[in-house]
């Protein structure tokens, strides 16, 4: 038998081998709770999803004058790898040449490798960077708002907040978790880069046996772990800052506010105030008025707030808020009102943003560097916030308007992709189709035929983690992985390395790509980096083979001092924010001289913006994470499909909301409004808000009909319904959290679900 070898993924680290075709797989003994995600992972062996040889698009291979418009209906016809390679190191030659690098978008969303090396993202833009540049995305779809307001409010992102509220401290000490948006365990189970360990189940049941106390506020009842048994406030979708506006008025009517804390740390909550208690704009937000908006009783949040203030409270706001309508208002807002109950800095007390939205998050930082494989430097400083990719496509020459600046859209000729798949995290999909028909040629490096492969014009196969050796290794895990090649390369599938050397050895730039290095000396050679650092303070610092042999390596981690938030509630003349004043900007003179109308000094209310006729969707929907896969990945997995009813994606219905469609549990329901439709199969639940359903992401787009202008999801994918705008001028984030529809019952032939099928090619079609 073979014996089992490490590897690694987002979803935990493992041991796996291939045993009569079929791939085993075991989670790594010192994880405390594995996640049964590990259980989509064996499908990658045999799945006939996959991208087996280079394909074409037909109407592009064949030079048709205007063809980009059957993007995404065309067929494909398989081709050798020399031709292939040929055809893309022509077209970018002929495309740098004729418009230069801000003609080319790079596209990637660093969740395709759990790797160090093989990264699809740091590997896609070294390449393009040794051509010269590339337009390229800032920021992210989990956090776009987030991203950009926080370096505002308490200096950059991932440097106080995320550095400063640890598991540890919250077992120990925390005595209410005030969770805006929950804490979902399932988010958890992830992490980019891999995660070693998975602790939050057991440090929430700590802190619960000590006597912790958990609110959730969402409108699902599941985003918080009923093993707490924490309380459930069924919040209105996307009115979570109405009501912590309403606990503020409460801390300062009733006098439990902080004013020494927000005197010393803060700047501007004079101006706040103002508008907290109506005098700027003659509306207090008081308790009452909180319930109106939010849907929670006025004496229930009175009695929150008096319960913040006399706890040692944890203000926390997931990534899920701020994927919304003027998503920086929630982020900004929950800093605001943790300052106001004076306890930032304090041991399991005061903010953290996204806690739980990643496993990784909450934990000792590592006090060695990781291995980084160099993207090298681009020269193109032209950008896009990265959910606004339809936009540029749609709007070449177009302005648009971003964290102070007013940019305009570059005039992209040419979109090169390698990880990620927009088709999953791009929201209004008819939109993004007519978008992606726009440029003159896509290029894709995929696994399998998934949607965007299917809207691509050249499609490169790529390997999986488990084709290649690799080192695995994350932000805040004290494991480094040797992550063993564990099958070979399904059908020529190559590395994307691999790839870009042999396009760059066309275009005469293999030298500076490669730096003369094969994938494995690039692997000792990236090692280096965390063993001179390991070796210099002292710790076991074994070489690259000793490691590779060991298959794996204990890393030193940081002492819990409370992180940044502690240093500066000590002093904030010796450790200041690295904000404009030093402090916590309560007020930002900064973004107040944007001038914006949609986000002003100071965090406050914005009712949600509705487009003309959506009044005509009663129902909120949530377009939350799925529990089933990460994002759309490995959706054809074992585990994701066995959550599937007759092959659609199920959705949550409260049962009063259904039966008032004469729906039923495991109909198949139509879902629409003004921008698409999708199918789905209607599971009732009294565990989603009346007025709300709730529709996982990732499901694969599956058009009914791939010719038609506005198509029907027949999958469930979720996105074919919400909007595609940005949260504010701010940050131009995504906002695809939550959107409004309607529901009915599915009477028609049910269209069966293909999209995991084997591709069919031009060639055999005729």
């Amino acid at each position: 038998m073979n014996a089992f070898k490490p590897h690694s993924s987002h979803w935990g680290a493992f041991s796996g081998r291939l045993e009569d075709g079929r791939l085993e797989i075991l989670p790594h003994p010192g994880d405390p709770d594995p996640s049964p995600l590990l259980g989509n992972i064996p499908a990658v062996a045999h799945s006939p999803a996959r991208v087996r040889r280079p394909a074409i698009r037909r109407g592009w291979l064949e030079g048709k004058p205007g063809n980009a418009g059957q993007r995404g209906r065309d067929d494909y016809v398989e081709v050798s790898w020399p031709e292939a390679l040929d055809h893309v190191a022509r077209e970018l030659g002929r495309i740098y040449g004729e418009s230069g690098p801000t003609a080319v978008f790079g596209g990637s969303y660093g969740w395709s490798s759990a790797g160090r090396f093989h990264h699809a993202q740091s590997q896609i833009h070294r390449f393009l960077n040794v051509l010269g540049g590339y337009v390229r995305s800032v920021n992210t779809y989990s956090s776009g708002a987030a991203s950009v307001i926080i370096p505002h409010v308490l200096g950059p992102y991932d440097t106080f907040d995320r550095k400063s509220v640890t598991w540890d401290a919250i077992e120990r000490s925390t005595e209410l978790v005030l969770a805006f948006g929950g804490m979902a365990i399932k988010n958890a189970d992830v992490h980019g880069g891999g995660i070693s360990k998975h602790v939050v189940r057991g440090k929430l049941g700590g802190a619960k046996a000590r006597g912790a106390r958990f609110i959730s506020i969402s409108p699902l009842k599941d985003d918080f772990s009923g093993e707490l048994d924490a309380e459930w406030l069924p919040i209105i979708p996307g009115t979570d800052v109405a009501l912590m506006l309403g606990l503020a008025h409460v801390l300062v009517s009733e006098n439990l506010h902080d004013r020494a804390f927000l005197d010393r740390y803060t700047v501007g909550y004079e101006r706040f105030e103002d508008y907290l208690l109506g005098r700027s704009d003659g509306q207090p937000k008081t308790a009452d008025w909180a319930a109106g908006i939010c849907g929670i009783g006025a004496d229930v949040i009175q009695d929150l707030a008096r319960a913040t203030a006399r706890a040692r409270t944890l203000i926390t706001v997931s990534h899920s808020l701020q994927r919304a309508d003027y998503g920086e208002q929630p982020v900004w807002m929950g800093i605001v009102l943790a300052a106001m109950l004076g306890q930032i800095g304090l041991d399991g007390g005061g903010y953290s943003y996204s806690l739980g939205a990643l496993g990784n998050i909450g934990k000792n930082q590592q006090a060695v560097p990781l291995p980084t494989f160099s993207q090298l430097r681009n020269p193109v400083g032209d950008y896009i916030p990265v959910a606004r990719i339809a936009d540029m496509l749609l709007n070449p020459g177009g302005a648009f308007d971003y964290n102070g600046h007013s940019l305009k859209y570059p005039d992209i000729r040419l979109v090169y992709w390698a990880g990620g798949n927009p088709f999953h995290h791009h929201q209004d999909i008819n939109r993004l189709r007519a978008a992606f028909r726009r440029p003159e040629t896509i290029i894709v490096h995929e696994t399998a035929w998934t949607s965007t492969a299917r809207h691509a014009d050249i499609v490169l196969p790529a390997t999986t983690t488990l084709e290649r050796d690799d080192i695995g290794a994350a932000d805040r895990d004290d494991l480094m992985i040797a992550m063993k090649k564990l099958i070979d390369p399904v059908g020529e599938a190559r590395d994307d390395y691999d790839i870009f050397s042999e396009i760059a050895r066309r275009l005469g730039k293999f030298d500076s790509f490669t730096e003369g290095k094969t994938s494995g000396e690039w692997l000792a050679f990236l090692f280096e980096t965390t063993r001179t650092a390991l070796a210099g303070a002292g710790h076991d610092a074994p070489d690259f083979e000793t490691f590779w042999e060991r298959g794996e390596l204990r890393l030193p981690v940081k002492p819990d001092e409370g992180g940044p938030a502690h240093a500066f509630r000590q002093d904030p003349s010796v450790a200041p924010l690295q904000t404009p004043s030093g402090r916590i900007e309560i007020f930002s003179e900064t973004i107040d001289e944007f001038g914006y109308d949609d986000c002003h000094g100071h965090p406050k209310w914005y009712p949600a913006r509705l487009e003309t006729g959506e009044t005509r969707f009663p129902l909120h929907l949530v377009c939350n994470q799925p529990h089933q896969r990460l994002h759309s990945q490995l959706d054809y997995g074992d585990f994701s499909r066995s959550t599937k009813i007759r092959d659609r994606e199920p959705i949550r219905i409260n049962p009063a909301d259904a039966e008032a469609r004469g729906i039923a549990d495991g109909d198949i329901v139509r879902l629409f409004n003004s921008r698409g439709s999708c199918l789905a199969a209607a599971v009732l639940s009294e565990s989603v808000k009346k007025g709300v359903m709730q529709l996982a992401t990732g499901a694969w787009f599956e058009p009914e009909d791939r010719t038609a202008e506005t198509a029907m999801c027949i999958h469930g994918n979720p996105n074919i319904l919400t909007r595609d705008v940005g949260t504010s001028k701010l940050a131009q984030g995504c906002t695809g959290q939550i959107t409004t529809v309607e529901v009915e019952r599915f009477t028609g032939e049910l269209p069966p679900v293909r999209i995991f099928e084997r591709m069919m090619f031009a060639q055999e079609k005729t």
